[in-house]
């Protein structure tokens, strides 16, 4: 019998992993859904785009929800600083 086919990891041996994934998740989901509210859903494609070329920037996986908000907060800082109010309307414009 293969002596690997007997082993099973302990039950947290993916936790951490899965736990990523899913801040990943609903931190990505909840800033698309926000700009895609407030800017359209092409907007929301490329500020998605935007999140996801600074999560490749940074060195290692964030493992807080706090190191995921902070990768947010960079891109829509930087979403903010395109955005020019329209004197006659209360809708955003980009500029």
């Amino acid at each position: 019998m293969n002596p690997l086919a007997r082993y099973q990891p302990p039950n947290n041996f993916y936790q951490p992993c899965c736990d990523v994934i899913t801040l990943a998740e609903r931190e990505l989901s909840a800033f698309f859904h926000a700009v895609t509210r407030l800017f359209g859903s092409k907007q929301a494609e490329l500020s998605a785009a935007d999140w996801l070329r600074e999560l490749i920037e940074i060195d290692g996986l964030p493992t807080s929800a706090r190191e995921w908000r902070s990768i947010t907060a960079k891109v829509a800082a930087r979403l903010a600083s395109q955005v020019r109010p329209s004197p006659l309307s209360t809708e955003p414009q980009l500029a």
